[in-house]
């Protein structure tokens, strides 16, 4: 789940429930440069609750996507995500990264839910140069048939996954890259998708936590529809719109509350489990949900915390053309994790 190296150009390709999202990243003047972004529309359930239901429409999808960029390199940083990736921060005998990766499966059997026998193990000490007898490894966990899914879907794709990367990482590389100051003390990283929203709980910039919760946009229009008689139509033009209403601010209400627990339970375990009084200073919201008219100050209002909508752009060299006739205000919040994944350099 890690391969990394000096390639010029990375290209990160987030497959998420309704759309396929591209960014194309130049390292090879110093800092990197986004030069290209693709965005393309998935039949509708194609994909649900992150499980491929048609391996073909959504191949297709990838390849059209990539068309029509222009973008015709074949080796891609792409990810997974869900309840089969485990994240946990343990604790293990200090010694040397060979000797960890030779124990590390059998540490792992204390820590994860799965058959041993089923997973891809990968892991990083968080504290290398200390002294103590005892060293912090960040532990990742994921089911070996969820990596390979997302392999031979490449393949289909006539594309070559050189790194398959965890979601909460590539978020998190797309933020610490663009909010540098915001690598002290515990923050959450929530990214609203189309049917699932990710949560992520960074602490001193190390991603310690991340829990999905099965709502999204959908979700909403859904309630809009349901609700407060809306037509499809009518509802993705307020979700996707500027302007706040009584017909969104009713759905928000209780759906942003669903969002507000699950940001305190995931914040409560990490503190209850790692035993820091840390509270969080900060909630920081990606993905199409997080343009949805109030529903950041809905989530300010109960967490009681500053909510700000994270910009993948914030510091990042961007250049011209890069979104051929894409609005980018439209689209840039859409762009964390793609943006995220070919941040990585790889061979």
């Amino acid at each position: 789940m890690g391969l990394f190296g000096r390639r010029k150009t990375t290209i990160g390709l987030d497959i998420g429930s309704g759309l396929i999202k591209v960014a194309v990243i130049d390292h090879g003047k110093g800092e990197p440069e986004l030069t290209k972004v693709a965005i393309a529309p998935l039949l509708a359930d194609a994909i649900v609750e992150g499980e491929i239901m048609d391996p073909g429409i959504v191949a297709d999808a990838i390849r059209a996507a990539l068309s029509e960029a222009g973008i015709k390199g074949k080796n891609i940083v792409t990810a997974v995500g869900g309840r089969d990736v485990i994240i946990k921060k343990i604790q293990i005998d200090r010694m040397k990264e060979a000797q960890a990766r030779e124990v590390i499966r059998w540490e792992a059997e204390q820590h994860v839910p799965f058959d041993m026998e089923s997973v891809e193990l990968d892991f990083q000490i968080l504290d290398p140069d200390a002294d103590d007898l005892q060293m912090n490894v960040l532990l990742v966990a994921a089911k070996r048939d969820l990596v390979e899914n997302k392999i031979r879907l490449m393949h289909d794709a006539d594309l070559d996954a050189r790194v398959v990367d965890v979601d909460a990482f590539a978020l998190h590389n797309a933020f610490e890259v663009n909010y540098p100051d915001a690598m002290m003390g515990v923050v959450g990283l929530v990214n609203i998708g189309h049917e699932v929203t990710n949560i992520n709980i960074l602490d001193d910039g190390v991603p310690l936590l991340t829990r999905d919760i099965a709502l999204g946009t959908r979700r909403f229009r859904e309630d809009l529809q349901r609700e407060r008689g809306l037509s499809a139509e009518e509802a993705d033009e307020l979700l996707q719109g500027y302007d706040r209403s009584p017909h969104l601010d009713a759905v928000i209400e209780s759906r942003g509350e669903e969002i507000a627990v699950g940001v305190e339970r995931a914040a409560a375990f990490l503190a209850s489990s790692t035993r820091s009084g840390s509270t969080m200073k900060a909630v920081y919201t990606s993905g199409g949900g997080s343009r949805v008219p109030g529903l950041t100050e809905a989530l300010a209002n109960r967490l009681r915390v500053r909510v700000e909508q994270a910009n993948p752009l914030q510091r990042l060299n961007v250049r011209d053309g890069a979104f051929g006739s894409l609005v980018l205000d439209d689209v840039a919040p859409l762009l964390m994790l793609p943006i995220g994944l070919a941040l990585r350099q790889v061979a």
